[in-house]
């Protein structure tokens, strides 16, 4: 899409976007979840969706798929951290799209949703990323969490951040490079221009 048409489309479906932020907000805040224990889970989602409001014109290929990106991105820990089913996030979608919009938001987050395992390496194996290349918009919102993730750890100095800050960037070529597809098609892409901007902080 242009930027002025997917410009257009957020503004076409702005009241239920805004209906999916408050529901994925509440959701977060229904389990007590934190972000660096300051701030309500929500400053998180609205960072990584601030991405989809700059770069998501690059990847999102018709007006069909603007509502299942957003989604996908306000609910993309919901499964890991909120304890919502995949058929829970599905049956939430449902309620702001058709049924292939929602199978396709339910994606996005279950793909981003870590496996089982002790470390942060099982977390996130060749498996689970094998799940995001797999999925259309799951490469695009995984980066939009990780620059989120990475300018937040940069910009808020205290000892578990500066920990975290050389976690990313020492991960930096192995996440661009797993969450890279193969595919042509431009639901898989990564905007080079958000691309850049992490790999700022790897500097």
């Amino acid at each position: 899409m242009t930027q002025n048409e997917f410009q257009a489309c957020v503004k076409k479906y702005a009241e239920t976007i805004d209906a999916i932020k408050q529901s994925a907000h509440q959701l977060h805040e229904h389990v007590n979840q934190t972000y660096d224990k300051t701030h309500p889970y929500g400053f998180h989602l609205d960072m990584v969706v601030d991405s989809v409001y700059q770069y998501g014109h690059e990847v999102c290929a018709d007006e069909h798929d603007v509502l299942p990106l957003f989604f996908g991105a306000y609910y993309h820990d919901s499964i890991e951290d909120a304890r919502l089913t995949y058929n829970d996030v599905k049956g939430a979608a449902r309620g702001y799209m058709d049924e292939s919009q929602a199978l396709m938001a339910a994606e996005i987050a279950y793909a981003l949703t870590n496996d089982k395992g002790r470390t942060r390496a099982e977390r996130a194996g060749e498996k689970y990323y094998q799940g995001i290349r797999e999925t259309p918009y799951a490469p695009f919102v995984k980066l939009a969490d990780r620059l989120a993730n990475i300018s937040y750890s940069f910009t808020h100095c205290h000892e578990a951040n500066a920990h975290m800050k050389e976690v990313y960037r020492n991960e930096l070529p192995h996440f661009l490079e797993a969450i890279t597809s193969e595919r042509e098609d431009v639901r898989f892409s990564l905007p080079q221009r958000m691309i850049e901007a992490v790999l700022q902080f790897g500097r």
